[in-house]
């Protein structure tokens, strides 16, 4: 992709005054500001942050479900760190109307050239005296971060659903914005729905709807941009305890009070292992099928997955990933989309200690072999295609979009890193290290490079450690250091899935009743390599894998009996595939029927019926794997 000039302009002009060398090196610190915590140019934005940067945002914004639009506007509390004339934001295909300052001084504005990945700049005149940026906009209907849902999508089928997703760099779809994560701010909203819907987000939040359909906001601790986040719906809320609640649709509740019982235990140990909780409550939502993600950390409030209500609490696993993520991401945030494994990598090595926490080591370690699986695919994939590099921690996604980046080498390679050290050092030793990291980082944005300086300084030099850090962080694959786990669990399934070819009756088997979902994801990537379609008939009508509701044990299924040639999955999978639009598993599936020239036209079958029903973050991947034209 061909970047605009402006691009070039802005990296030109940061390289310049922060003098930074090329490579790893890291830029000076700004001194006027604690929230740009390094001048490193992000450059998957246009905003001049190092000059102007925004502190506090406001929206006031109308949802409007006729026409699929937000439309309202937003100010900015801006601090003018060099005197500078104009303040750069992040837009994509927002209708801008006009722009005041300071409340009331009508200014003038330009959009750039709009580039297909990054959308445009948006140029604001300002002058010494300006302390206010506000910008008068309406989102267009196609918004990537938003999603519109009708009634029939959703659970209820009476009434609408909108819910955004603003990471990596989709925030300036719906908010003109500097949509960087090397800026921090705080925001406050006024957001008016219909009346029969209840309004929540990222921020402190209402429990009831009301009569006039109006809600205010506050988040009053610097976030990235990123983490802004909007849901509008017939939504309840449900208490879990003392400081932890659940929001879904009516229809939901029950279900969704039952899978996350334990939640307020995960936030307890939480802090028992890294410090206080900073966020005050911690809520989450449940959305309709189509969320992209299995979670988004939008801070106070995650968004989750339906797929994950799987009826035995097996997959919960994923609310102590987001959990975590209110240190590692939320707390600590990468400075650029180039260091994200700091964000993710931090967090899978912190979720597997609440689960080990709660739940036992032996099932910790059950969910860590499951990763480590993952992670040695996905490594092998990447390093033969196009970017072997991005098998690195450290990444450079100079011209792409920043979603490249992620994948199971910034999570699980990035934790496998963090589990290393802590075999190297001992675990008293790390966690202490960890603590001091998040508490001498809190509401700071950090790149690898500075990590990497106060790694050496505050674990490894201090202790005598010698460790091959470049090695993890700068070079491809998994390095040979890598620390081992090994599940006792796992070990008896493995015997199991060596009787597969050789029984007539999956009951031959004796299957205890009480496997995990865990357990049987590795039952199914274990499967024999001579097994065929004749095994997985004899397994489906013992075990009922096509249509066992576990959304993770369907995916791995369905991709397995994709490649051995086992139709018996089609009209399950068909349906999972239309109401499903969680990224990772529709990403296995449609590449898997890809491969072959009868799977790619069922898979453009299905494709046609269900690309309506995602959001932009899965329909702009799968659209690749199937080269689909719209």
């Amino acid at each position: 992709m061909t970047k605009p000039t402006l691009y070039f302009t802005l990296f030109l002009f940061i390289s310049l005054l922060t003098s930074c060398d090329s490579g790893n090196s890291e830029g000076s610190e700004t001194p006027s500001s604690d929230s740009v915590e390094t001048q490193i140019a992000d450059l998957h934005s246009y905003s001049n942050v190092f000059e102007v940067r925004t502190e506090h945002l406001h929206l006031d914004l109308n949802v409007d479900f006729e026409t699929q639009t937000l439309k309202g506007s937003v100010n900015h509390e801006i601090e003018n760190l060099s005197g500078a004339s104009k303040a750069v934001f992040d837009v994509y295909d927002l209708n801008i109307e006009k722009v005041l300052l300071n409340g009331e001084e009508e200014t003038t504005f330009e959009i750039g050239d709009q580039d297909e990945l990054l959308g445009a700049p948006l140029e604001v005149a300002i002058n010494e005296n300006t302390e206010s940026v506000q910008i008068f906009y309406e989102t267009a209907p196609s918004a990537g971060a938003l999603q519109w849902l009708n009634p029939q999508q959703t659970a209820g089928k009476k009434n609408p659903y909108l819910f955004t997703q603003g990471q990596a760099i989709l925030t300036r779809t719906w908010i003109p914005c500097q949509d960087t994560p090397g800026n921090r701010i705080t925001y406050s909203a006024d957001i008016k729905v219909p009346s029969n819907l209840l309004a929540v987000m990222s921020a402190d939040n209402p429990t009831e709807k009301n009569s006039e359909g109006k809600y205010s906001f506050e988040m009053n601790n610097p976030i990235p941009s990123y983490l802004i986040a909007l849901a509008v719906g017939d939504l309840e809320f449900s208490s879990l305890g003392e400081r932890t609640g659940v929001y879904c649709e009516p229809s939901m509740t029950e279900a969704c009070v039952y899978e996350f019982v334990d939640v307020e235990k995960m936030v307890e140990a939480a802090e028992q292992l890294y410090g206080d909780y900073k966020w005050g409550r911690y809520d989450l939502i449940v959305l309709p099928p189509s969320f992209p993600f299995g979670g988004m950390e939008n801070p106070k409030l995650t968004f989750a997955t339906p797929t994950i209500l799987a009826g035995d609490r097996s997959l919960v696993s994923l609310v102590a990933h987001e959990l975590a993520h209110s240190w590692s991401g939320n707390l600590v945030t990468n400075a650029t989309w180039d260091d994200f494994w700091l964000n993710e990598g931090f967090t899978v090595y912190f979720e597997n200690r609440i689960m080990e926490q709660v739940y036992g080591k032996e099932y910790a370690d059950m969910l860590m072999q499951i990763e480590y699986q993952g992670l040695e695919y996905e490594n092998d994939d990447i390093l033969s295609g196009d970017y072997p590099e991005d098998t690195q921690l450290k990444l450079d996604l100079e011209g792409r979009n920043p979603d490249d980046g992620m994948t199971a080498i910034a999570y699980v390679k990035g934790a496998f890193f963090l589990k290393t050290l802590e075999e190297l050092a001992g675990r008293e030793t790390f966690d202490s290290f960890l603590s001091n990291y998040f508490n001498d980082h809190e509401f700071q944005t950090l790149t690898t490079e500075k990590f990497v300086a106060y790694l050496e300084a505050n674990l490894l030099e201090p202790n005598d450690l010698e460790f091959n850090t470049n090695d993890w962080i700068y070079e491809e694959g998994i390095p040979d250091n890598c620390v081992q786990i090994n599940s006792d669990r796992f070990e008896k399934v493995d015997l199991k899935c060596e009787m597969i070819t050789s029984v007539s009756s999956g009951a031959e088997l004796e299957i205890p009743e009480d496997w995990s979902t865990h357990e049987w994801l590795h039952f199914i990537r274990h499967i024999p390599a001579d097994a065929d379609a004749s095994h997985l008939t004899i397994l489906d009508k013992e075990f009922g894998f096509t249509d066992c509701g576990n959304s993770e044990i369907m995916a791995e299924w369905y991709v397995l009996s994709i490649m051995l040639d086992y139709d018996g999955i089609n009209e399950s999978m068909e349906t999972f595939l239309i109401n499903v639009g969680r990224r990772k598993f529709l990403e296995p599936i449609y590449g898997e029927l890809a491969k072959s020239e009868d799977g790619m036209k069922l898979a453009h079958k299905i494709y046609a019926q269900a690309r309506p029903n995602y959001h932009s973050i899965s329909y702009l991947t799968i659209d690749e794997i199937l080269g689909w034209e719209s």
